[in-house]
């Protein structure tokens, strides 16, 4: 597998290898050890699994207290998945990546704790997976509004899908800021 770190510190984009031939494919979607030789040392103690429809958008989310490290990947469809540092004292503070993942290019992207993570779909449906490094806690969430202007992310779409949460998540300058340890 090929790891890319973006320039925040910590995501990462990982390709696996991909065995192909005529019957389909075979992919590793996780081993431990390969993950850690490549500094993702990481305990996952949850996986998640959602499925989505063309100009829906999940996010901006995160823990506040119990934060969660997050390796995300799409087996079917394609989504822009998107990050913004909320590490008070990062560098990079306040910035956003986005990454297009999808059942073809079989990428993953490694999201630490400390980051709001989201993503719209951008293909009819789109499958949609992650591992993570905590427990979901319902009491700790944490939300980022998908459109802030001091973030400025440059989603692919103009008027997505947003639960009710999504729609009332507050901007950067109101956001309690997640721990990032």
């Amino acid at each position: 597998m090929k790891v890319t770190e973006s320039r925040l510190k910590g995501v990462c984009l990982i390709k696996p290898r991909a065995f192909e031939d005529s019957r389909g494919f075979f992919l590793e979607t996780y081993n431990r050890d390969r993950y850690r030789d490549h500094g993702i040392d990481v305990d996952f103690v949850q996986d998640n699994y959602a499925r989505s429809t063309r100009g829906i958008l999940r996010g901006m989310h995160y823990q506040v207290k119990h934060g969660q490290a997050k390796l995300v990947w799409v087996p079917e469809g394609e989504v822009f998945d998107v990050v913004v540092d909320l590490r008070k004292d990062s560098p990079t503070f306040g910035q956003w990546e986005g990454y297009v993942l999808s059942s073809k290019n079989k990428h993953q992207l490694f999201v630490p704790t400390g980051f709001a993570h989201g993503y719209c779909v951008i293909s009819e449906t789109a499958d949609f997976t992650y591992k993570c490094s905590d427990f979901y806690h319902p009491e700790d969430e944490g939300g980022l509004i998908w459109n802030d202007p001091t973030v400025g992310i440059e989603w692919p779409i103009e008027d997505p899908v947003l639960s009710e949460k999504d729609q009332n998540n507050p901007p950067l300058e109101k956001t309690v800021l997640p721990d990032s340890n």
